[in-house]
């Protein structure tokens, strides 16, 4: 009982936590990126007419949306480094949280004029090109591909403008290490994009996702891909789904060994209950009766075992919740103790695992005691 309730504590307890983290990772994914986004099917950009725009706008379910433009680009600051800027018009922070208080630990989100751009800096290109966005007296140089260049060398190849750093954004390492953000006109410029072309449309949705996403393909047709927030980032929660399946693998190995003890200790008591095993059946008991009975105490083990262990997880899992006892080593993750989330499907797993392996272990030993032969002279 020990064995088991100690495996279906570990179950409950590791996968909650992963629960916490997957719901962290996601929320911070989710602030990052808007519910759906509109992308060419081929090449980096794509033309949209205004009939188009009015089908997008008056799409039910489409609540607002932005216009983007995305390239790579060259910073110089103290250092050079690489970065993806990204142009955004005004309604980029009203299809996503990243203007939020707990996202721009220094400076403001601004992203000037196309007379005078400034930049909102990923906390690692913050660190990385050596820049200072608390003193933004100090310009620093963007370099842009010229898309009608020939060759991409210093003197043709690249536009450069000067721009003042005017704020950080620390969301998650993959973002603040590649990103920097400013106004979409100067970035259009830069890159000599038509007034009618895009990198894409982030659009925030106020109904079904996948109900918009139906009605936004059907409308724009194939030369676009209408893409939701689980398509941007498909590889990151195939992965994370697979990583709980290990662990919940793994953790399983704690309750086949926890079962090698119930057949241990079912076969003992078969061993020790031989005279009341032929007691019973001298009495008319079948074979079925003698087997049920072991079952049922395998059963039973069982039952006690998990439902201890499942409810010792429960009151751990809400204590971490409610007063963070247990904390991350270090001080440079976002939280600074293990999130935990309960989910009830995973208590249903729990509970059809152990009772799916007590059944296993428990049928080998009822099977012996219901074909043996004992005699009471004997």
């Amino acid at each position: 009982m020990i064995a088991i309730a100690v495996g279906s504590a570990a179950l409950i307890i590791v996968l909650s936590v992963f629960n916490g983290f997957e719901d962290l990772v996601k929320g911070l994914y989710a602030d990052f990126y808007a519910d759906m986004r509109i992308v060419p099917a081929r090449g980096k950009t794509f033309h949209i007419s205004p009939s188009q725009l009015q089908q997008i706008q008056s799409t039910k379910g489409v609540a607002v949306f932005s216009f983007v433009a995305e390239e790579k680009a060259v910073l110089n600051g103290a250092f050079q480094t690489i970065v993806s800027i990204k142009g955004v018009d005004e309604k980029f922070t009203s299809v996503n949280q990243i203007n939020s208080a707990k996202h721009i630990p220094r400076g403001k989100f601004e992203t000037g004029t196309i007379q005078e751009p400034k930049l909102v800096v990923g906390a690692g290109i913050e660190n990385a090109a050596g820049l200072n966005v608390e003193k933004g007296l100090y310009p620093v140089t963007i370099y842009l591909p010229n898309r009608q260049a020939a060759k991409l060398i210093a003197d043709d190849g690249l536009n450069s403008f000067n721009v003042i750093p005017a704020g950080t954004f620390a969301v998650q390492q993959d973002f603040d290490n590649k990103y920097v953000f400013s106004n979409l006109a100067f970035v259009k410029y830069m890159l000599g994009m038509a007034a009618d072309e895009y990198s894409a449309i982030e659009i925030k949705v106020a109904d079904d996702p996948d109900k918009v996403k139906k009605l936004l393909q059907a409308q724009l047709g194939n030369s676009f891909l209408v893409e939701t927030r689980y398509e941007q980032n498909k590889s990151l929660y195939a992965v994370m789904q697979v990583e709980k399946w290990v662990i919940y693998g793994i953790l399983s190995l704690i309750l086949i060994v926890a079962a090698f003890n119930m057949i241990g200790a079912l076969t003992m008591l078969v061993l020790e209950k031989q005279t009341d095993i032929a007691v019973l059946k001298a009495m008319g008991a079948g074979e079925q009766k003698i087997q049920h009975i072991f079952l049922s105490e395998g059963l039973l083990l069982a039952a006690l075992g998990g439902g201890g262990g499942i409810l010792l997880a429960t009151i751990i899992c809400w204590i971490q919740i409610r007063f963070q006892v247990i904390k991350l080593g270090g001080n440079t993750f976002i939280i600074d103790y293990y999130p935990v989330k309960l989910v009830a499907a995973d208590f249903i797993l729990v509970t059809g695992t152990v009772a799916f392996i007590a059944l296993l272990a428990a049928y080998i030993p009822s099977r012996k005691a219901s074909l043996q032969l004992f005699s009471l002279k004997s």
